[in-house]
């Protein structure tokens, strides 16, 4: 997927309007919450505050990093060798998962 780039203006008071594109994107609605992420560059990663609060810390700064690791160096993403998804399927295979069951106490 592509980049785009969209400009906004400030009002006297700081304000903007998060432009349609962004907001589509986003899947906002009005009164959502955003969340701003400031990276030591200065980049700021803009999403919807309501996703980011339902998931866990630790992955989404995972995830972040890994988000500005690819684009730092696109040129290092690989497609993933046939190989190893064969054998990574085979160590599963048989294996039932129920996603939606509540995990034992002890897992919690």
């Amino acid at each position: 997927m592509a980049s785009l780039e969209i400009e906004s203006t400030l009002t006297d008071r700081y304000q903007t309007t998060v432009p349609d594109a962004v907001r589509r994107t986003l899947k906002l609605r009005k009164r959502d919450k955003i969340r701003y992420v400031v990276r030591p560059d200065g980049a700021v990663l803009l999403t919807r505050a309501d996703l980011a609060e339902d998931s866990d810390p630790v992955v989404g700064r995972f995830l972040a990093f890994l988000a500005r690791d690819m684009e730092t160096h696109p040129a290092q993403i690989r497609g993933i060798n046939p190989a190893l998804v064969r054998r990574a399927r085979s160590l599963v295979k048989g294996v039932k998962v129920d996603f939606d069951a509540p995990l034992p106490a002890e897992d919690e």
